[in-house]
């Protein structure tokens, strides 16, 4: 999630816990707090690769900030040993502050190395997306009241009620990407495709539209669109993986790594005598968010891996939005896949 949230989320529980004693430095406290996690993004990495899949890693470990926050809740005793709260209540506090962090942002499809250093596949539960304002929006203005009013038992129990609205709406979301991948399925089914791999994920800034991405087991995945209120079936497009184009990068343990981070969800173009692998997990079709160069090919035409490099990929604006918050009310005005199919054949694949 962005910055923003994860600060007031950890304002508003250090505000309700804590608030009492620390009165406003709560808030300030669990803001700061709340964002230590994310300060793996001040390290350096060689490559566009590296640094996807390393970030939310051993910061963002339930293992590592459950040891973080026995070890500051010990050293704020040991500073304020008549502090008038328990050693217990600062200990859950500060636990429920961090770990908070990296378990919302496992809400998102990113992925998020929760139980590091295991070595599982990042958790990546795809229930909100990365800025929603319905979870932040209430979340900001109670932390706001509170610092304006003070932490008084009125504003704490805001905070306190504002936080169960936010677990219960991560709860809803959770339903919401359930029914989008059931309606994607049994559209899929009444086609005659069994899918393989489904992957629902919210669009922007709502939960109430979904896109989908399935894969057929035959070296296709479809781009899906499904709303909490449609009438109609998701619209969809059947796109290539270009799947035999992954044998240029068989044994490049960068390659190897993708895989695991993305659970696989990867599409592979060769454009001109460049190899370019896609997550599709971020992004609809024609506005993927991380694309990597991560072979090249030579005047043999032999394909050698290369040092990744990020490859241009659009965002959208204004219309596209406009497009998106038109589609979530009315399944009538359904999003332009006609555009997507145009966009895809700018990967220019070769066969």
């Amino acid at each position: 999630m962005d910055s923003l949230t994860q600060a007031v989320l950890g304002a508003g529980i250090q505000g309700a816990l804590l608030g009492r004693y620390q009165g406003r430095k709560a808030l300030l406290y669990g803001g700061l707090l709340a964002t230590l996690p994310d300060l793996d993004v001040l390290m350096r990495y060689p490559d566009p690769v590296s640094l996807m899949t390393y970030h939310r890693g051993f910061s963002h470990s339930v293992f590592v900030l459950t040891a973080l926050a026995a070890v500051l809740a010990w050293l704020v005793r040991k500073k304020w040993p008549r502090a008038p709260y328990s050693a217990g209540r600062l200990f859950l506090t500060l636990f429920l502050v961090l770990v908070t962090h990296p378990v919302l942002d496992a809400f998102t499809v990113y992925g998020t190395q929760l139980f590091w250093p295991l070595p599982l596949i990042p958790e990546s539960w795809s229930a909100v997306y990365i800025i929603d304002p319905l979870f932040t929006v209430p979340l900001a203005a109670a932390v706001l009241g509170a610092a304006v009013v003070g932490c008084t038992l009125r504003t704490r129990r805001v905070l306190a009620a504002v936080l169960v609205f936010c677990a219960a709406y991560l709860g809803v979301s959770l339903a919401g990407r359930w029914h989008a991948e059931q309606q994607v399925a049994q559209a899929l089914r009444e086609q005659g495709v069994q899918t393989t791999a489904l992957l629902a994920t919210p669009m922007p800034l709502n939960t109430l539209l979904w896109r989908a991405i399935a894969k057929d087991g035959e070296g296709h995945y479809y781009e899906a669109v499904s709303g909490w209120f449609d009438r109609d079936p998701p619209e969809m497009l059947r796109l290539p993986l270009h799947l035999p184009q992954a044998d240029a990068l068989k044994g490049v343990a960068l390659h190897e790594r993708l895989r695991w981070f993305t659970n696989d969800w990867l599409r592979y173009d060769a454009l001109d005598d460049t190899l370019v692998v896609t997550d599709l997990r971020m992004g609809v079709a024609g506005y993927y968010t991380f694309r990597f160069v991560m072979a090249e090919r030579d005047a043999d035409g032999i394909w050698h891996a290369v040092t990744p490099r990020r490859w241009p990929s659009g965002r959208g604006g204004w219309p596209q939005m406009q497009l998106l918050l038109a589609r979530i009310f009315n399944s009538g005005t359904p999003l332009p896949l006609a555009d997507w199919a145009e966009y895809a054949t700018q990967f220019r694949a070769v066969p």
